[in-house]
């Protein structure tokens, strides 16, 4: 039991360090959106997705609901953070219409979260019974994340081109289901299984599509893929014939 216990733990902080690097992976998207002083027409839609699905996660890690996920709530905490780092950015260049936006679906998420939260600790008294209703909102806000790559798998086929779908970012969302599935069958939690399990499927459908259509891209694109791929991650510009949102991030963590 120790072993595994000792097992679990170090999965759990790999899990962590793969997690952070894909919370991270935006990260060129909101530098060039501050270099430009401009959001252009990237859509803060994934960001706002990826701060639900954190605090129900963090909720759901916590010790009044399920006891022993300390490293669950870890990395959200710090995915939760750096959500909010990317919004205040979005929010500070977006136009008038946009930062409306932020700020209700924020208030909606909120107050969600919150009548969750009182219904959980007043109504339920169990640990079994509150893991069960936090897990499978957890669940669903996972495979809501995990669908947005669809959009991107479909326009590679299409395109016959891997322009849009950079290699490392599948490469991470791959490992971060990958990791945190075996950390959950360790100690067998059916909530994050199920949210990672479809994580590492994802990822490795993106891999396969990615070995079939690289040499396919066209050469003119091929250089310009390191430079474009901040363009799908996490949140991708909207384009008027084919919106691409990213990849996923994030159950996070979990």
């Amino acid at each position: 039991m120790a072993g595994a216990d000792t097992a679990r733990t170090v999965i759990g902080v790999i899990g962590n360090v793969i997690s952070f690097a894909l919370f991270a992976s935006p990260s060129p998207t909101f530098w060039r959106i501050w270099k430009k002083r401009s959001v252009e027409e990237f859509s803060p839609d994934p960001y706002l997705a990826t701060v639900m699905n954190c605090m129900f996660w963090i909720f759901y890690g916590l010790p009044v609901v399920h006891p022993n996920s300390t490293l669950v709530v870890t990395i959200n905490s710090i995915g939760l953070a750096v959500e909010l780092i990317y919004l205040t950015i979005y929010f500070v260049f977006a136009p008038n219409k946009g930062r409306l936006k932020v700020i209700g679906v924020l208030c909606l998420e909120l107050a969600f979260m919150a009548a969750v939260v009182v219904v959980t600790l007043t109504k339920l008294h169990t640990h079994a019974s509150r893991s069960n209703l936090v897990g499978i909102f957890c669940v669903v806000f996972g495979v809501l994340m995990y669908a947005s790559p669809l959009t991107i798998m479909k326009k590679v086929i299409t395109t016959k081109s891997v322009e849009y779908m950079p290699f490392y970012l599948s490469l991470t969302n791959f490992l971060n289901g990958l990791i945190w599935l075996t950390y959950a069958l360790i100690q067998f939690d059916l909530y994050i299984t199920i949210g990672n399990g479809l994580g590492a499927v994802s990822g490795a459908i993106q891999l396969i599509l990615y070995a079939c259509y690289y040499k396919s891209t066209p050469k003119d694109k091929k250089g310009k893929e390191k430079g474009k791929s901040s363009e799908v991650e996490l949140g991708s510009p909207k384009r008027p014939s084919q919106p691409t949102p990213q990849a996923t991030a994030a159950d996070t963590a979990a």
